[in-house]
């Protein structure tokens, strides 16, 4: 069985902020043998090693977290006068179309230049989440594996494959989270030195494969 979960945290990543978990369906006992939904997503969000390490991430990375939410602030202090001023002169009729586009753009400048600072303040958060959520996920085959043993469930879907199910009847939630907070009851918050996430790392030997044919053909025309 390989289980692939989409990058759902990944968004949230590296724009550094702290996505609401998913709320977990609560089994209502199996209808048809063999057959259960599960949204992997939802539980690895709501496994503990994840959720305890929202909460520490909070102290550990309280520096950065704070020297984004100052920039954040300085930033939206900076803008509002530029917007409200450009508001009344569109409204006003009296500026030119030209001069309004180079308000617009001086404006979003602004706010490009400051959305990029404020990812490098918070990128040591993103990584630490991006490793944590690796962590998690890389026992979720294993967690899925068991509860559909313990459940003797031949069959597993996602939520997004189902038209329609009565209410909660084929859920599978809790089993993979209890075996999931088993193999994986808390993770480590700092990534190591160099590390990259799982994403980056596979481009990056995609890339390598690619490149390794093309160094080894031989020259033609010898």
């Amino acid at each position: 069985m390989n289980i692939i979960l989409k990058s759902a945290l990944a968004a949230s990543l590296m724009a550094g902020t702290v996505a609401a978990q998913p709320a977990l369906a609560q089994d209502a006992g199996t209808i048809v043998q063999g057959i259960a939904i599960a949204n992997l997503e939802a539980v690895v969000a709501n496994s503990t090693a994840f959720t305890t390490a929202e909460q520490q991430r909070t102290t550990t990375y309280k520096a950065q977290l704070d020297q984004a939410e100052a920039r954040r602030n300085a930033l939206n202090a900076q803008i509002k006068p530029l917007v409200d001023k450009f508001n009344v002169d569109r409204q006003g009729g009296k500026v030119t179309q030209a001069a309004l586009e180079q308000q617009a753009n001086a404006i979003q400048q602004i706010q490009e230049s400051g959305q990029n600072e404020l990812q490098r303040i918070l990128e040591p958060v993103a990584m630490s989440r991006a490793y944590v959520s690796e962590q998690v996920e890389d026992k979720i085959d294993a967690a899925v594996k068991s509860a559909m043993a313990k459940k003797k469930i031949s069959l597993l879907l996602s939520p997004q494959a189902v038209l329609a199910v009565n209410a909660n009847a084929y859920n599978l939630n809790q089993d993979i989270l209890t075996e999931l907070n088993t193999l994986i009851p808390s993770a480590q918050l700092v990534p190591p030195a160099g590390w990259e996430p799982r994403q980056l790392r596979e481009a990056r030997a995609q890339q390598q494969a690619a490149a390794q044919p093309a160094a080894k053909a031989p020259a033609q025309g010898r």
